[in-house]
């Protein structure tokens, strides 16, 4: 047995390195495939659809947010993997009462690298994970320079929601050089208007692609209702953080250079 710290300062008991662990965050989840530890995932949720066909040897458990008890105990797991915004609080505490359960928070692109660092370190990868740490930055180190464009990143329609403060997409939006006016909401995805989106005086409106499915019609929707923005696209899950950061680069390259 070991004893580890999580990201929310709790000390999580579990056997080392743990032989059978069950992820409740789909982009943690598509990490430790990375890292070699497909034998490991025994138990994923449904939203956990990264790396295939390969994740979909681990069991459904449920949703993010509405997981199955009885089909992780059903996996008597030596260890939990769970993540302050994916998954409830309720959740955590249930859980904790029959197994280890380790919560990561992640708020910025530093947070993810830890990320990368602590799991590796709990499952025993940590050449691995630093192998992966060290492939990022070198990418991260050619990100765009869009120079202090003022965008909104909208992930929720009916009614719109945009990502804020504190959150991993913000860093990263911010680590290239956009300007978010919508940090200075309240709550981490506020809600916002038609008229809050005009007034903001956006150059550009990025239309997520997850976890609202905007699609080309949206564009043209956003187009009349606010035709002196530029609304785009974009692959919502390249905003994923861990192995999602290693082709996160050259699309955010592609995507945002010219803009």
């Amino acid at each position: 047995m070991r004893t580890f710290v999580d990201h929310i300062n709790r000390e999580v008991h579990m056997p080392f390195p743990p032989k059978r662990i069950v992820s409740l965050c789909p982009a943690i989840t598509e990490t430790m495939f990375h890292l070699g530890l497909e034998k490991q995932v025994v138990g994923r949720t449904r939203f956990c659809i990264h790396p295939q066909p390969d994740v979909e040897k681990a069991m459904n458990i449920g949703g993010t947010k509405d997981m199955k008890l009885e089909r992780i105990k059903a996996l008597d797991p030596h260890l939990i993997i769970a993540e302050k915004e994916e998954n409830t609080k309720e959740m955590v505490e249930e859980l904790e009462k029959h197994f280890p359960v380790y919560v990561f928070e992640i708020q910025t692109v530093e947070d993810a690298l830890q990320m990368i660092k602590d799991l590796g370190r709990i499952t025993n990868r940590s050449l691995e994970a630093n192998q992966m740490i060290s492939t990022i930055q070198t990418s991260f180190t050619k990100l765009p320079d869009v120079s202090g464009k003022r965008i909104a990143y909208v992930i929720w329609q009916n009614p719109y929601m945009v990502v804020g403060e504190d959150t991993y997409i913000n860093d990263v939006l911010t680590t290239i050089g956009f300007d978010n006016p919508f940090i200075a909401f309240d709550g981490r995805y506020p809600e916002v208007t038609t008229e809050n989106l005009r007034e903001a005086n956006l150059d550009y409106i990025f239309l997520a692609s997850e976890p609202f499915p905007f699609q080309e019609k949206h564009v043209k929707e956003f187009s009349k209702l606010l035709p002196k923005s530029k609304p785009l696209i974009v692959d919502g899950e390249m905003f994923w953080y861990g192995a999602k950061m290693i082709e996160a680069s050259s699309y955010f390259k592609q995507t945002f250079q010219h803009l």
